[in-house]
């Protein structure tokens, strides 16, 4: 994802953060394996926005995994499938 914000603009930076951080962000998403940046949408309670950030960066996501981006993340493989005749 950190990969992927950059190539999209995004000027990213790395730290560790509290809780009360996340009161406060306009936008907070999860990603791993299965998350596929998915937004959080309320954290103890207090409400958070689904952005245009979180959006982008989970769609550019999403084109890559899928071979459809033009952005090339160096983690994707094509593999193509040979029929037993």
């Amino acid at each position: 994802m950190i990969a992927i914000a950059r190539s999209l603009g995004y000027t990213v930076i790395e730290r560790n953060l509290i809780r009360s951080d996340l009161y406060l962000a306009d936008e907070v998403f999860m990603s791993g394996t299965a998350a596929e940046g998915t937004p959080l949408r309320s954290v103890d309670d207090v409400e958070l926005g689904v952005g245009p950030v979180t959006e982008a960066i989970r769609d550019e996501y999403l084109r890559c995994v899928r071979g459809l981006s033009s952005y090339e993340p160096g983690w994707l493989e094509h593999v193509t499938l040979e029929l037993a005749a």
